[in-house]
């Protein structure tokens, strides 16, 4: 992106002559750390509009979370800036969408989940956010990505790129496609708690819980805050821990094609629940709570269906850098979820679907 649009941009939220510099490694928006001559520092985000068509909704869902976390007065996030003219967002002449946060100064994210401890603590943060949302009634945020997580559209979506697949595609996917339907039961048992809103109730969840969005003090490595917080919309209790099972549980990456590597890393997984039901305490229904080593099961399984049908329908949505990409990140997925099985069995943690 040209500079002189992103100091342009930056002028619509502080005062004097920016000091502007990339920031970060996201894949999805650009970011930008802006230092004005005032000693204000804030993180400017031009949201990527292909991803987030309406990210006037990500803005309103912003200020309905600040305002509730202020209420609750147990965790905090960035606040929102205002331009000049008082909006918290500015739409420049391409009609690219900006918007600036407080940039959090001495802080910094992990890429990779480094230890139990550090694992506890970024579930247990992202467990105290949802809790912390309780009170806001759900319907009042707008839905980001509409069946982001919902299991049955995308279980539906594999079939129909079963459907129109091409034979080649198609013959290379049968093992991934059969053992994917093998689990149908998890399709079912989505369908079954999605309908019942007693005993699942909906939730507001953040929808993208790595260890890469929760910021860590630099001097005492204790937990800042959660952020990248585009996705928070309505959701069900095992998104966010689901999430956090399937990339931080694992041995190796969604990319990973050491085949024999792939595995769940037990001490990784028993932090995050530990740290998940620590930081939910008193919130969760005693059925979430009997559900809750569903939700890496229905993640991962939700992943290796949505890879498998990208390259079924000929690599449309994820970026691949060499033919088979998509293919073997779902069988990776597949073969994390068999790990899973595996040890849930051997750990007496394993529930009969519908049980």
């Amino acid at each position: 992106m040209e500079d002189s649009i992103v100091r342009k941009a930056a002028a619509q939220f502080g005062n004097g002559e920016p000091s502007v510099s990339a920031f970060g490694n996201g894949l999805i928006n650009h970011s930008f750390k802006v230092s004005y001559p005032d000693g204000q520092e804030v993180l400017l985000q031009c949201i990527n509009q292909a991803t987030f068509s309406q990210p006037e909704n990500i803005i309103h869902n912003y200020r309905l979370i600040d305002e509730q976390l202020r209420t609750s007065n147990i965790i905090s996030i960035p606040s929102l800036l205002s331009t000049r003219k008082g909006k918290n967002f500015w739409v420049d002449e391409s009609d690219n969408f900006w918007r600036a946060t407080r940039f959090i100064p001495d802080s910094y994210s992990s890429g990779i989940a480094a230890s139990p401890a550090e694992v506890y603590q970024a579930a247990d943060c992202f467990a105290v956010f949802s809790k912390s949302l309780a009170g806001l009634d759900p319907s009042k945020l707008e839905v980001i990505i509409p069946s982001f997580h919902n299991l049955r559209h995308r279980y539906n979506q594999f079939e129909q790129a079963i459907r129109q697949a091409g034979i080649n595609r198609l013959l290379k996917a049968t093992h991934v496609i059969a053992s994917l339907r093998e689990r149908y039961y998890l399709v079912e048992y989505y369908d079954r708690i999605a309908a019942d809103t007693v005993n699942y109730p909906v939730r507001i969840m953040h929808h993208d819980c790595k260890i890469s969005n929760i910021l860590f003090n630099k001097s005492t490595n204790d937990v800042v805050c959660p952020v990248d917080l585009d996705t928070v919309m309505p959701g069900l209790f095992y998104s966010d821990l689901g999430d956090m099972i399937r990339t931080m549980a694992c041995s190796r990456d969604e990319n990973s094609t050491e085949w024999e590597s792939i595995d769940i890393v037990p001490g990784f997984y028993k932090a995050i629940i530990d740290g998940y039901l620590h930081g939910i305490a008193g919130n969760l229904t005693p059925a979430e709570h009997a559900d809750v080593h569903f939700s890496g099961q229905l993640l991962i399984y939700m992943q290796s269906l949505r890879f498998v049908t990208d390259f079924l329908n000929n690599d449309i949505y994820y970026k691949t850098v060499y033919h088979e990409q998509n293919l073997n990140r779902a069988l990776n997925q597949l073969l994390l979820l068999e790990r899973l099985e595996t040890f849930l069995m051997q750990n007496g943690l394993w529930n009969a679907p519908g049980a």
